[in-house]
């Protein structure tokens, strides 16, 4: 008699792996927020100095943003799957929802700045005295102390 192989694939090993993808995320994120922190000045009313002095620091914690979402994301799926069918419809719904939410603001904050760095760069004397550096600053010190 011919052995039959199973069509699914073997069981995963989600738990193992939602926590390495939980601690990555946690010590990525960890990492840029201290970036930010230690570069970006407590005074929402500073001219902009640091653009000058930090703005390497301040390039690394944002490059690492995009590796910290790709682990969140990886922690959630690796959770909705371990949980699979027991997993209420509603709260599965506000879990993702929330999740994307959190990465699509954690991104816009980290590509505000980003852009800040880029048009201090260009046109520093000029971005100094626009409302546009008032408004990117204040947000950039708002993402940093929270």
């Amino acid at each position: 008699m011919a052995s039959t192989k199973s069509l699914t694939y073997a069981p995963s090993k989600t738990p193992k792996a939602a926590a390495i993808a939980g601690i990555l995320f946690a010590l990525l994120l960890i990492a840029g927020f201290a970036l930010l922190r230690l570069s970006v000045p407590a005074d929402p009313r500073e001219p902009g100095s640091w653009l000058k002095g930090n703005s390497d620091a301040v390039a690394l914690a944002l490059n690492l943003v995009p590796f910290a979402g790709i682990a969140f994301l990886w922690f959630i799926g690796v959770l909705r799957d371990r949980l699979g069918d027991a997993e209420d419809r509603f709260f599965a719904t506000v879990f993702f929802g929330s999740g994307l939410l959190y990465l699509g603001m954690l991104f816009s904050a980290a590509a505000l700045i980003g852009g800040l760095i880029i048009a201090a760069a260009a046109q520093p004397k000029e971005l100094i005295d626009s409302a546009t550096f008032h408004f990117a600053r204040a947000a950039a010190y708002s993402t940093v102390n929270i």
